[in-house]
């Protein structure tokens, strides 16, 4: 399965387009990490906790968009796009979606 933030893939015919292909997952840490985090955020620095959880999330939602084009016959997801969205203190929503297409 092709995936692509661009609306063509070179080399390749879009020749049927199948609709839109989504994937989310809403993650949190637990209170231990979520603690380690907030006293990192007092004195500045990467937080860690967090940029291990939104990779994670992403990894998770993007197999759910693949999975939903696949179950829809598609060949490649095109122009995907990622949003963030937090949901409470120290969780999550990550929100992947594009074009399920079929290609020649």
């Amino acid at each position: 399965m092709i995936i692509t933030n661009t609306t063509e893939i070179p080399g390749k015919e879009i020749i049927e387009i199948l609709g839109l292909a989504k994937g989310s997952t809403i993650r949190a840490k637990h209170i231990g990490k979520d603690i380690l985090a907030s006293l990192r955020h007092i004195v500045g620095g990467e937080l860690k906790e967090y940029t291990e959880m939104l990779d994670e999330a992403r990894e998770i939602a993007l197999q759910n968009m693949t999975n939903e084009a696949k179950k829809m016959g598609a060949d490649a997801v095109v122009n995907i796009r990622f949003s963030t969205s937090g949901i409470m203190q120290g969780a999550a929503e990550i929100l992947v979606y594009g074009t399920a297409v079929k290609l020649k």
